[in-house]
């Protein structure tokens, strides 16, 4: 069995499909808060619930990750052989707001996922880190051997705290793990506080879109479909306890990655590709920075390509038309 926490959000759901097609019996586990919509998380378990094969092997426990009682109470006697933790306080921005929420999700759950594969000894941890841990960095492209102890939001300074947990969880209990650090990702089924949704909804809608930095920002989007290839590369390869040094610098049986589409694209492109594909022009407010923000992420992902072979292979000309796509038929457009 494979745990997946976040099992309905963005990356999570995708992932739970992507399990059950191979074969994989999965449980996943997700609280549903309020931070967006509940209803599209429930439209996406609908849609893992309607993957073939999904009524024997796919299980969904509503539950807070964060609640070490409730988690150890619902996983009793459950045998549970790898652990993908995709589940967290998500955004950089709302962690201005809300701070306290991302020490519970981040900082206190993903010690409760340590814990929960060190008691059950289980072969492989594979756990969500963020682009966003390299702060301010201007090294372009980012690499997993930069430094990361400058983060300029809190919800980098908890992503780069769950990866020091982990570290020394594969020091003191040899636990495998890895830790694979996202980049901007986008797709089907994503969410509406990313820009591709955002951008999307406004300019089908004919209302200004708000465009931070006056334009000036470049990142690495990365399709899902790329994403669900690496995580599930990685999880197939769990890091051998041989005390070589792993991608990222440790000795342990831990390693982290970078995944992205390594291109630093810049945004009025991006913005012309979903301009393009919604057949309309945007109506764009020039803005300032945000607090937290950065004015790029580009990632080096020579690691998990010598490593596990990951090649990312949609670009932006060819995933942004399939999240139009999408998002059309989703709200009935």
């Amino acid at each position: 069995m494979i745990l997946v926490t976040g099992a309905a959000g963005f990356i999570g759901a995708a992932l739970c499909r992507a399990l059950i097609a191979r074969g994989e019996a999965v449980l996943g586990i997700d609280s549903l808060n309020d931070y967006y919509p509940v209803a599209l998380k429930q439209a996406r378990l609908e849609a893992i619930a309607a993957t073939p094969g999904a009524d024997t092997l796919f299980r969904f426990q509503q539950l807070d990750f964060a609640d070490d009682e409730a988690l150890e109470a619902a996983l009793a006697g459950v045998a549970i052989e790898r652990i993908v933790h995709l589940g967290a306080q998500a955004g950089v921005r709302y962690s201005i707001e809300n701070p306290r929420a991302y020490a519970r999700a981040n900082l206190v759950g993903h010690l409760n996922l340590l814990e929960l594969a060190r008691a059950r000894g289980v072969a492989h941890l594979v756990y969500a880190s963020s682009s966003s841990v390299y702060g301010g960095n201007a090294s372009l492209p980012f690499r997993v051997e930069d430094r990361a102890d400058r983060p300029v939001s809190l919800y980098a300074a908890t992503k780069r705290a769950d990866e020091l947990m982990s570290e020394t969880y594969a020091h003191l209990y040899r636990l495998p793990q890895t830790g694979l650090r996202f980049f901007t990702v986008y797709g089907p089924w994503g969410r509406p506080d990313m820009a591709p949704w955002l951008f999307t909804q406004a300019v089908l809608a004919g209302t200004p879109i708000r465009v931070f930095n006056q334009g000036r920002m470049r990142r690495d989007f990365t399709y899902i479909d790329d994403i669900i290839a690496g995580v599930i590369a990685a999880l197939d390869h769990p890091p051998a306890d041989d005390g070589t040094e792993k991608a990222g610098g440790s000795l342990g049986p831990h390693r982290l990655y970078n995944i992205g589409n390594s291109r630093a694209e810049a945004l009025d492109d991006f913005i012309a590709a979903i301009e393009a594909a919604c057949g309309r022009p945007a109506i764009r407010e020039l803005h300032p920075m945000q607090p937290g923000d950065v004015e790029a992420t580009y990632a080096d992902i020579s690691a998990i390509e010598r490593d596990l072979g990951y090649r990312p292979t949609i670009a932006i000309g060819e995933g942004i038309p399939r999240f139009v796509a999408w998002f059309r038929d989703y709200h009935g457009l």
